[in-house]
């Protein structure tokens, strides 16, 4: 049953209502006013004696003014060491989806401990007469600790939220805090509150719903299972964690699900819907809110005084530590990573400046000193800080290692959190058709195909093990449980047997097939679709289920995914259809409910119910398909079935056609790949780092904007040469756009000076195709500094190439040493270059 308090009920508007409250409410203006006193009061619990708070308000009558600008800035593991966090004082670190001990994002569990014992004791390190006050350390805990590997991995909210058990999620804080602990963390950047209204967002899956009820009904139960219940007593005194709830507010509300974007609403509608799980987050006392990347009518969260401190702080009675995201303010109008007193000002009590912190130290030092950062607001985003601490009970639990629960490893994946997780994937199935296949007998022969049934990683999805989830193999999930071996054991313990065949091949005919497909993992901006359907190479397995079906035998189709996507033609094809979203590390529990027990009846009924609608179309704008809170039951029986239409209503794969290339990743049905420049040894890059051509070229990520939102390069000579090309293997025609006078645009950042000037080309089809031409432009781009390039593409026409079929709109060739990152390839005019090419055809 889902409980909200009176306040949450009365903020919350079912989903079904959020297109009312737009009507209803007033167009935005494009201003970014709040109005305060429209916004519910809220009661924070009281958190912390009488005595707690007199030492946070006698170590800040005793700080220097370095310190107190240390404790008011996050630093990221991968770019501070335990000496730099004694020499600056710094107040937090976080570790990064791609950081880890040392350089190590895999390392194991005692190593991060470890490191944990080296902040905490460097941050006691203090000079005589300078307050000790220890590093907090945050990390993105977000479906279990799963940036360890071995940790019990949790289906992504989206999953949770389809199984509308508060008392599950409360289970679920409980055993993500524990398994925390283990490792000497002492907060986690979770749960996730947003409210999705455009599943196109790479962060939906983060979300429960897209309905505000539904989350708030959620909130405070995570916080609980995470902190405990709210009280005076020390959260570290139990097997808790500090909690932070973000992405304040409505990242996902965004235009066009547009990660970082911007949310064009009411405020109205920003309260009522967007709003509504801050309400038992407060009243639970959560210790941290993260403001968010995006902004509202144009003005970033960061920066939004208004809404941090006006609302959430004067008006809902907020009483914890307000933190930016990932250089966050480094997007504010007017700042820099290095510098944003506007943030401050605003209400920020910590910054995130992963890699930027020491420009920002000392920047944000010598603002307050001239006053551009006024000391009173310093001093209370410091006591925040302080006020936080002291709740945790850092001052008197010791170092990491000394802490209970500490280094016991064993805690890690334990059978009974693992079985927590099992039980969270059976309630989060939801079955959209059967039409009497299900349940299985577990004593048959059954054959489980596609591409995604023996992968754990795939079906953990993204923030697992590293940012993006990717690269990963089953090793590195000690012991997990893909679909398949969840299956296999259910069958074969029954007497049946099954066969794996990822293209569905098998030697023995089957009683019936499961075939496993869906979504790849991604993370924030990279999973940002431009519609609502799989990558074309994403539905290949779909043409085995029909292969399948034409031989007689009943295909249940099981998808991963982190969001409703049309799949119409899976749907009629297929005799059963069940969404398993990323169920995480127990994959046994899809097996759980897909088959009977040994007297032919069910032994888990489906329970799952949608978390938002399912679209009939790829059109955001399109017809719903299913409901919200749709979801069989076995009890239902048999249903027929009438085929859906198999019209997408979109391109087919959805893309921006003019971005080939954007934030670190090639556009959908696009490849990044690396070679010899004759083409040989030729290396697709799908994750980084990596090497390419017997290691003349390295690939790494680095930042544009957003975290990883660009690839570097650095290339040794070699007379073979190196070429980075962005190919496809259905050709374009840039034909109009050619006499449409447009350009091919490289964002692009020269790492090093060149010592001779690249050649850029096309790659078009048949064996007179040319277009390569040397770019002397390239080589005089100042070091160190990101600039557009804009080539003519009527350049690549006069030197010989083919604009009606272009397979390869970028191609990089060099003999040379090079060292560059590139951050976006796309088309373009004039308007959008710093640096203009010329055409030389020689």
């Amino acid at each position: 049953m889902l409980l909200l308090t009176a306040a949450a009920a009365a903020l919350a508007v079912p989903a079904h209502n959020a297109a009312q409250a737009r009507d209803t409410a007033i167009s935005p203006s494009g201003k970014a006013t709040v109005h305060p006193e429209q916004w519910p009061e809220v009661a924070f619990p009281k958190v912390l004696t009488e005595e707690g708070e007199a030492h946070v308000q006698a170590l800040l009558a005793q700080m220097t003014l370095r310190q107190k600008v240390g404790q008011i800035i996050q630093a990221d593991i991968a770019s501070v060491t335990p000496e730099e966090v004694r020499e600056y004082r710094l107040g937090s670190i976080l570790n990064g989806g791609n950081s880890g001990p040392w350089g190590d994002d895999l390392a194991p569990a005692a190593k991060w401990l470890e490191l944990a014992d080296a902040f905490y004791d460097a941050s006691m390190d203090v000079p005589p007469g300078e307050p000790a006050i220890p590093v907090v350390w945050g990390t993105d805990a977000v479906h279990g600790h799963s940036n360890i590997v071995g940790a019990t991995i949790f289906p992504h909210n989206v999953g949770l939220g389809a199984a509308r058990d508060p008392e599950l999620i409360e289970r679920i804080g409980q055993v993500t805090a524990v398994e925390i602990r283990v490792t000497g963390q002492e907060w986690t950047f979770a749960p996730t509150v947003a409210v999705p209204q455009d599943y196109r967002w790479g962060r939906a899956y983060e979300g429960y719903s897209s309905d505000p009820a539904l989350v708030a009904a959620y909130v405070g139960s995570m916080i609980r299972g995470l902190q405990g219940p709210p009280s005076v007593a020390p959260i570290l005194a139990g097997p808790h964690v500090a909690a932070s709830t973000k992405h304040y507010l409505a990242d996902g509300a965004t235009t066009d699900g547009k990660d970082q974007g911007d949310a064009a609403i009411s405020e109205l509608e920003l309260r009522l819907v967007h709003g509504a799980p801050y309400i038992p987050a407060i009243e639970n006392g959560v210790a941290t809110i993260m403001t968010s990347f995006s902004s509202w009518n144009g003005v970033k969260l960061s920066a939004h005084r208004g809404l941090v401190s006006d609302v959430l702080k004067g008006r809902m009675n907020f009483g914890g530590l307000v933190v930016t995201d990932w250089n966050a303010h480094g997007q504010v109008a007017g700042c820099t990573n290095a510098s944003c007193p506007k943030a401050i000002d605003a209400g920020i009590d910590m910054l995130m400046a992963p890699d930027s912190w020491r420009d920002l130290y000392d920047y944000t030092l010598s603002q307050v000193r001239d006053g551009t950062i006024p000391m009173e607001r310093l001093d209370d985003a410091v006591a925040r800080v302080l006020r936080v601490k002291q709740r945790l009970g850092l001052f008197e639990m010791g170092k990491p290692s000394q802490r209970a629960l500490s280094g016991r490893y064993e805690l890690l994946g334990a059978a009974d959190h693992r079985a927590v997780a099992r039980e969270a994937v059976r309630k989060s199935l939801v079955l959209l058709k059967n039409t009497g296949v299900l349940p299985l007998r577990p004593d048959a022969r059954i054959l489980v195909a596609g591409d995604a049934a023996d992968d754990i990683a795939r079906q953990s999805g993204g923030w697992t093990l590293s940012w993006q989830g990717t690269g990963l193999d089953n090793s590195l999930f000690p012991g997990a449980t893909s679909l398949w071996d969840g299956i296999e054991q259910a069958v074969t313990s029954a007497g049946g047997s099954a066969e794996l065949s990822v293209g569905g091949e098998y030697a023995a005919r089957p009683d019936a097939a499961i075939v496993v497909f869906g979504e790849t993992p991604y993370a924030e901006f990279q999973g940002d679709i431009a519609s609502l359907q799989l990558r074309p190479e994403l539905r290949r397995p779909i043409a085995t289920m029909r292969r399948l079906k034409e031989e007689g035998i009943p295909v249940v189709a099981v998808m991963i995914t982190g969001r409703p996507l049309y799949v119409n033609e899976a749907l009629n094809v297929a005799d059963a259809f069940v969404t398993a979203w990323l169920p995480g590390s127990e994959g046994g529990g899809v097996a759980d409910v897909m088959f009977a027990g040994t007297d032919g009846e069910p032994v888990h009924d489906f329970q799952g119910l949608l978390p938002a609608a399912w679209p009939a179309s790829a059109r955001h704008d399109g017809e719903t398909l299913f409901p919200f809170g749709y979801g069989l039951r076995y009890a239902d029986g048999p249903g027929a079935w009438t085929p859906l239409p198999e019209d997408s209503g979109v391109s087919d794969d959805g893309s921006d056609g003019g971005v080939f290339f954007e934030r670190g990743l090639p556009a959908s049905s696009w490849s990044l790949t690396v070679s010899r420049s004759d083409g040989g040894e030729s290396l697709r890059v799908t994750t980084v780092p990596a090497e390419a051509v017997q290691g003349r070229v390295r690939i790494t990520a680095s930042d544009y904007g957003v975290q990883e939102g660009a690839r570097s390069f650095t290339i040794d000579p070699h007379p073979d040469g190196a070429a980075i090309e962005l190919g496809t293997f259905d050709p374009i025609d840039l034909s109009r756009q050619t006499n449409g006078d447009m350009l091919l645009l490289a964002t692009v950042r020269l790492d090093a000076r060149l010592s001779q000037a690249p050649r850029v080309a096309v790659r078009c089809e048949g064996a007179d195709c040319k277009g390569e031409v040397p770019i002397a432009e390239f080589g005089t781009l100042p070091v160190g500094e990101w600039r557009t390039l804009g080539v003519p593409l009527k350049c690549f026409q006069t030197a010989g190439a083919e604009m009606g079929a272009i397979s390869a709109p970028f191609r990089l060739t060099t003999s040379g040493p090079a060292r560059f990152s590139l951050a976006r390839v796309a088309l373009g005019s004039l308007s959008d270059v710093d640096v203009l090419a010329g055409c030389p055809t020689d």
